[in-house]
Protein backbone atom coordinates (compact mmCIF):
# COMPACT_ATOMS: atom_id res chain seq x y z
CA UNK A 1 0.00 0.00 0.00
CA UNK A 2 1.47 3.40 -0.58
CA UNK A 3 2.11 5.73 2.04
CA UNK A 4 -0.18 9.19 1.91
CA UNK A 5 1.59 11.94 0.95
CA UNK A 6 1.01 15.83 1.84
CA UNK A 7 2.15 18.95 -0.57
CA UNK A 8 4.16 21.42 0.65
CA UNK A 9 4.39 25.00 -0.91
CA UNK A 10 7.87 26.53 -0.65
CA UNK A 11 7.65 29.95 1.18
CA UNK A 12 8.77 33.65 0.02
CA UNK A 13 11.72 33.33 2.26
CA UNK A 14 12.62 29.85 1.37
CA UNK A 15 13.62 30.83 -1.95
CA UNK A 16 16.95 29.67 -3.36
CA UNK A 17 17.37 26.99 -0.40
CA UNK A 18 18.59 23.77 -1.33
CA UNK A 19 16.73 20.88 -0.61
CA UNK A 20 18.39 18.69 2.03
CA UNK A 21 18.53 21.86 3.84
CA UNK A 22 14.25 22.71 3.77
CA UNK A 23 14.13 19.76 4.84
CA UNK A 24 16.56 19.86 7.55
CA UNK A 25 14.65 23.19 8.61
CA UNK A 26 10.59 21.23 8.25
CA UNK A 27 11.78 17.75 9.12
CA UNK A 28 14.79 18.08 11.81
CA UNK A 29 14.83 14.22 13.13
CA UNK A 30 15.07 12.88 9.30
CA UNK A 31 19.05 11.97 8.90
CA UNK A 32 20.17 12.93 5.32
CA UNK A 33 20.27 9.17 4.65
CA UNK A 34 17.11 8.47 4.94
CA UNK A 35 15.94 11.85 2.71
CA UNK A 36 18.42 10.32 -0.10
CA UNK A 37 16.65 7.45 0.33
CA UNK A 38 13.14 8.92 -0.03
CA UNK A 39 15.00 10.99 -2.84
CA UNK A 40 15.69 7.74 -4.47
CA UNK A 41 12.67 5.96 -4.76
CA UNK A 42 10.53 9.29 -5.52
CA UNK A 43 8.80 9.67 -2.53
CA UNK A 44 10.21 13.35 -2.24
CA UNK A 45 9.60 15.04 -5.64
CA UNK A 46 9.42 18.76 -6.34
CA UNK A 47 6.65 19.67 -8.86
CA UNK A 48 5.80 16.20 -9.45
CA UNK A 49 9.97 15.62 -10.76
CA UNK A 50 12.19 13.47 -9.04
CA UNK A 51 15.32 16.12 -7.82
CA UNK A 52 18.41 15.34 -5.87
CA UNK A 53 19.01 17.06 -2.29
CA UNK A 54 21.19 19.36 -4.17
CA UNK A 55 17.76 20.72 -6.16
CA UNK A 56 17.37 24.73 -5.41
CA UNK A 57 14.05 25.70 -4.32
CA UNK A 58 11.86 28.30 -6.09
CA UNK A 59 9.04 30.28 -4.43
CA UNK A 60 5.88 28.15 -4.63
CA UNK A 61 7.50 25.45 -5.82
CA UNK A 62 5.48 21.92 -4.41
CA UNK A 63 7.37 19.22 -2.19
CA UNK A 64 6.15 16.39 -2.28
CA UNK A 65 6.71 14.86 0.85
CA UNK A 66 5.25 10.95 2.06
CA UNK A 67 4.17 11.38 5.66
CA UNK A 68 6.26 8.73 6.85
CA UNK A 69 8.60 11.73 7.04
CA UNK A 70 6.94 12.94 10.31
CA UNK A 71 7.32 8.97 11.90
CA UNK A 72 11.07 10.33 13.16
CA UNK A 73 11.37 7.37 15.71
CA UNK A 74 11.01 4.87 12.82
CA UNK A 75 13.87 6.34 10.65
CA UNK A 76 15.90 7.78 13.09
CA UNK A 77 15.55 6.31 16.53
CA UNK A 78 19.00 8.06 17.57
CA UNK A 79 17.26 11.39 16.92
CA UNK A 80 17.34 13.63 19.61
CA UNK A 81 15.04 16.13 20.54
CA UNK A 82 16.08 19.97 19.71
CA UNK A 83 17.63 21.72 23.01
CA UNK A 84 15.96 24.30 24.36
CA UNK A 85 16.97 27.59 24.22
CA UNK A 86 18.68 29.68 27.58
CA UNK A 87 16.52 32.26 29.24
CA UNK A 88 18.38 34.82 27.46
CA UNK A 89 17.83 33.36 24.03
CA UNK A 90 14.49 33.13 24.74
CA UNK A 91 14.22 37.05 26.59
CA UNK A 92 16.10 37.98 22.97
CA UNK A 93 13.37 36.93 20.72
CA UNK A 94 10.68 38.64 23.12
CA UNK A 95 12.22 41.49 22.92
CA UNK A 96 11.62 41.84 19.24
CA UNK A 97 7.83 41.17 18.99
CA UNK A 98 5.75 43.79 17.51
CA UNK A 99 2.64 42.03 17.19
CA UNK A 100 1.59 38.43 17.91
CA UNK A 101 -1.69 36.94 16.98
CA UNK A 102 -2.60 33.18 16.25
CA UNK A 103 -1.35 33.12 13.11
CA UNK A 104 1.49 35.54 12.57
CA UNK A 105 4.77 36.70 14.59
CA UNK A 106 6.02 40.48 13.19
CA UNK A 107 9.83 40.56 15.36
CA UNK A 108 11.53 43.91 15.09
CA UNK A 109 15.26 42.29 13.87
CA UNK A 110 18.10 44.37 15.38
CA UNK A 111 21.32 44.63 13.65
CA UNK A 112 24.00 42.13 13.14
CA UNK A 113 22.15 38.94 13.91
CA UNK A 114 21.47 36.11 11.01
CA UNK A 115 17.99 35.40 9.56
CA UNK A 116 19.17 32.18 8.57
CA UNK A 117 21.91 29.21 9.23
CA UNK A 118 24.58 29.41 6.73
CA UNK A 119 28.47 28.76 6.45
CA UNK A 120 30.29 29.64 9.71
CA UNK A 121 26.59 30.71 11.31
CA UNK A 122 25.44 28.62 14.13
CA UNK A 123 22.77 31.65 16.33
CA UNK A 124 20.26 33.00 13.61
CA UNK A 125 16.41 33.79 14.23
CA UNK A 126 15.10 30.98 12.27
CA UNK A 127 17.05 28.88 15.10
CA UNK A 128 16.01 30.62 18.26
CA UNK A 129 12.44 30.20 17.07
CA UNK A 130 12.72 26.36 16.32
CA UNK A 131 13.50 26.48 20.02
CA UNK A 132 10.31 28.09 21.04
CA UNK A 133 8.45 25.50 19.62
CA UNK A 134 6.98 25.11 23.52
CA UNK A 135 6.11 28.62 23.39
CA UNK A 136 4.33 29.13 19.94
CA UNK A 137 2.56 25.44 19.42
CA UNK A 138 4.50 24.72 16.53
CA UNK A 139 7.61 25.47 14.49
CA UNK A 140 7.62 28.80 13.09
CA UNK A 141 8.31 29.54 9.38
CA UNK A 142 9.99 32.42 7.91
CA UNK A 143 7.93 34.29 5.29
CA UNK A 144 10.73 36.63 3.95
CA UNK A 145 14.04 37.60 4.77
CA UNK A 146 16.29 40.60 5.71
CA UNK A 147 20.59 40.84 5.47
CA UNK A 148 22.14 40.26 8.52
CA UNK A 149 22.63 43.79 9.34
CA UNK A 150 19.42 45.24 7.90
CA UNK A 151 16.93 45.94 11.09
CA UNK A 152 13.28 46.15 11.16
CA UNK A 153 10.25 44.53 10.43
CA UNK A 154 10.41 40.44 9.70
CA UNK A 155 7.14 38.23 9.70
CA UNK A 156 6.86 35.01 10.74
CA UNK A 157 3.87 32.61 10.44
CA UNK A 158 3.15 30.21 13.34
CA UNK A 159 2.01 27.76 11.53
CA UNK A 160 2.20 26.03 7.85
CA UNK A 161 -1.13 27.16 6.39
CA UNK A 162 -0.20 30.87 7.58
CA UNK A 163 3.23 30.47 5.39
CA UNK A 164 1.57 29.26 2.43
CA UNK A 165 -1.14 32.09 2.42
CA UNK A 166 1.98 34.75 3.31
CA UNK A 167 4.20 32.97 0.59
CA UNK A 168 1.47 33.72 -2.13
CA UNK A 169 1.02 37.06 -1.05
CA UNK A 170 4.57 38.05 -1.70
CA UNK A 171 4.37 36.01 -4.67
CA UNK A 172 1.60 38.04 -5.84
CA UNK A 173 3.59 41.44 -5.09
CA UNK A 174 0.92 42.42 -2.65
CA UNK A 175 2.56 43.59 0.04
CA UNK A 176 3.73 46.94 0.59
CA UNK A 177 7.08 47.27 2.62
CA UNK A 178 8.78 50.97 3.30
CA UNK A 179 12.68 50.63 4.08
CA UNK A 180 14.38 53.97 5.65
CA UNK A 181 17.72 54.70 4.68
CA UNK A 182 20.75 56.96 5.30
CA UNK A 183 22.29 57.36 1.83
CA UNK A 184 25.64 59.21 0.94
CA UNK A 185 24.48 61.92 -1.49
CA UNK A 186 21.39 63.36 -2.75
CA UNK A 187 19.54 61.58 -5.59
CA UNK A 188 18.48 63.28 -8.67
CA UNK A 189 15.25 63.12 -9.42
CA UNK A 190 14.38 63.41 -5.94
CA UNK A 191 11.52 61.15 -6.02
CA UNK A 192 12.25 58.43 -8.87
CA UNK A 193 12.44 54.32 -9.71
CA UNK A 194 15.37 52.04 -10.30
CA UNK A 195 14.96 49.35 -12.34
CA UNK A 196 17.94 47.56 -12.91
CA UNK A 197 18.39 44.01 -13.75
CA UNK A 198 20.56 42.00 -11.11
CA UNK A 199 22.83 38.71 -11.22
CA UNK A 200 25.10 37.77 -8.28
CA UNK A 201 28.56 38.25 -8.18
CA UNK A 202 30.39 36.30 -5.42
CA UNK A 203 33.39 38.47 -3.89
CA UNK A 204 35.91 38.10 -0.98
CA UNK A 205 34.03 39.14 1.12
CA UNK A 206 31.07 37.26 0.66
CA UNK A 207 27.99 37.17 -1.68
CA UNK A 208 26.88 40.07 -3.30
CA UNK A 209 24.96 40.94 -6.81
CA UNK A 210 25.27 43.82 -9.84
CA UNK A 211 23.97 45.06 -12.65
CA UNK A 212 23.43 42.35 -15.35
CA UNK A 213 25.05 43.04 -18.71
CA UNK A 214 24.05 42.57 -22.01
CA UNK A 215 23.71 38.77 -22.80
CA UNK A 216 22.93 37.95 -19.12
CA UNK A 217 19.17 37.95 -19.41
CA UNK A 218 18.89 34.36 -18.78
CA UNK A 219 20.34 34.74 -15.40
CA UNK A 220 19.08 38.61 -14.57
CA UNK A 221 16.76 38.62 -11.88
CA UNK A 222 14.55 41.89 -12.42
CA UNK A 223 14.30 44.08 -10.31
CA UNK A 224 12.84 47.53 -9.55
CA UNK A 225 12.89 50.18 -6.24
CA UNK A 226 11.04 53.52 -5.71
CA UNK A 227 12.89 56.07 -3.92
CA UNK A 228 11.80 59.51 -2.61
CA UNK A 229 14.42 61.65 -0.13
CA UNK A 230 12.18 62.75 3.13
CA UNK A 231 15.27 65.57 4.12
CA UNK A 232 18.97 65.50 3.30
CA UNK A 233 21.68 66.97 4.95
CA UNK A 234 22.66 69.74 2.43
CA UNK A 235 24.69 67.66 -0.56
CA UNK A 236 26.44 65.43 1.71
CA UNK A 237 23.67 62.51 2.96
CA UNK A 238 19.77 61.89 2.47
CA UNK A 239 16.75 60.05 4.41
CA UNK A 240 15.17 57.99 2.34
CA UNK A 241 12.50 56.05 2.12
CA UNK A 242 12.61 53.01 -0.09
CA UNK A 243 9.96 50.75 -1.70
CA UNK A 244 11.07 47.83 -3.51
CA UNK A 245 8.31 45.93 -5.82
CA UNK A 246 10.44 42.66 -6.44
CA UNK A 247 12.41 41.36 -3.32
CA UNK A 248 15.99 39.97 -4.56
CA UNK A 249 19.17 40.08 -2.22
CA UNK A 250 20.69 43.14 -1.96
CA UNK A 251 18.46 44.63 -3.95
CA UNK A 252 17.83 48.23 -1.79
CA UNK A 253 22.13 48.32 -1.31
CA UNK A 254 22.75 47.53 -4.78
CA UNK A 255 20.47 49.98 -6.35
CA UNK A 256 21.44 52.69 -4.32
CA UNK A 257 25.13 52.37 -5.36
CA UNK A 258 24.06 52.08 -8.63
CA UNK A 259 22.42 55.66 -8.34
CA UNK A 260 25.78 56.70 -6.62
CA UNK A 261 24.30 56.96 -3.13
CA UNK A 262 25.06 53.73 -1.14
CA UNK A 263 23.55 53.34 1.99
CA UNK A 264 26.15 54.49 5.03
CA UNK A 265 27.86 51.90 6.69
CA UNK A 266 27.38 49.04 3.64
CA UNK A 267 30.47 47.52 3.42
CA UNK A 268 29.56 45.51 0.50
CA UNK A 269 28.34 48.31 -1.73
CA UNK A 270 30.41 51.44 -0.69
CA UNK A 271 34.30 51.80 -0.89
CA UNK A 272 34.16 55.33 0.80
CA UNK A 273 34.29 55.84 4.56
CA UNK A 274 33.57 59.30 4.44
CA UNK A 275 30.43 59.90 6.40
CA UNK A 276 31.52 57.06 8.64
CA UNK A 277 34.75 58.70 9.69
CA UNK A 278 32.73 62.14 10.98
CA UNK A 279 31.68 59.60 13.29
CA UNK A 280 28.81 58.11 12.30
CA UNK A 281 28.30 54.68 13.43
CA UNK A 282 29.95 52.05 11.22
CA UNK A 283 27.02 50.17 10.91
CA UNK A 284 24.09 49.86 7.81
CA UNK A 285 21.71 52.28 7.95
CA UNK A 286 19.26 50.26 6.45
CA UNK A 287 15.64 49.80 8.39
CA UNK A 288 12.36 47.59 7.19
CA UNK A 289 10.25 50.50 8.52
CA UNK A 290 6.61 49.20 7.64
CA UNK A 291 5.08 46.56 6.23
CA UNK A 292 1.41 46.43 5.21
CA UNK A 293 -0.04 43.08 3.90
CA UNK A 294 -3.22 41.64 4.06
CA UNK A 295 -3.32 38.60 7.27
CA UNK A 296 -3.93 34.86 6.27
CA UNK A 297 -6.84 34.74 7.86
CA UNK A 298 -8.82 36.60 4.67
CA UNK A 299 -10.21 39.23 6.55
CA UNK A 300 -7.79 41.59 8.14
CA UNK A 301 -4.85 43.23 7.38
CA UNK A 302 -1.50 43.36 9.34
CA UNK A 303 0.00 47.27 8.96
CA UNK A 304 3.10 47.64 11.13
CA UNK A 305 5.69 49.96 12.16
CA UNK A 306 9.02 49.76 13.85
CA UNK A 307 10.97 52.04 15.43
CA UNK A 308 14.99 52.84 14.02
CA UNK A 309 17.17 50.89 15.91
CA UNK A 310 19.47 52.95 18.41
CA UNK A 311 22.37 53.16 15.88
CA UNK A 312 20.05 54.69 13.65
CA UNK A 313 18.67 56.92 16.16
CA UNK A 314 21.95 58.51 17.36
CA UNK A 315 22.87 59.21 13.60
CA UNK A 316 19.38 61.27 13.29
CA UNK A 317 20.29 62.75 16.11
CA UNK A 318 23.55 63.97 15.25
CA UNK A 319 22.45 65.30 11.98
CA UNK A 320 19.43 67.12 13.11
CA UNK A 321 16.74 64.73 11.62
CA UNK A 322 13.70 64.27 13.11
CA UNK A 323 11.81 60.61 12.28
CA UNK A 324 8.85 61.56 15.11
CA UNK A 325 7.47 64.37 12.60
CA UNK A 326 6.44 61.63 10.05
CA UNK A 327 2.69 60.08 10.42
CA UNK A 328 3.22 56.56 9.58
CA UNK A 329 0.02 56.98 7.51
CA UNK A 330 2.07 59.59 5.57
CA UNK A 331 5.48 57.49 4.52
Amino acid sequence: MTDPVETIRVAHGEAGVRLDKWFKTHFPDITHGYLQKLLRSGQVRVNSRRVQASERLEVGAEVRVPKVARQPAKTNPAAKPQPSLSKADRDTIERMILFEDDDVLVLNKPFGIAVQGGTGTSRHIDGLLAGMVDRFGDRPRLVHRLDRDTTGILLIAKHRDAAAKLGRTFQTRSAAKTYWALVKGVPKPPQGKIEAALVKAAGPDGDRVRKALPGEQEVAMHATTHYSVIDRVGYKASWVSLKPVTGRQHQLRAHMALIGCPVVGDNKYDGEDVLVDSGIDKMLHLHARRLIIPHPDGRNRIDITAELPAHMKRTWEMLGLDAERFDADKE
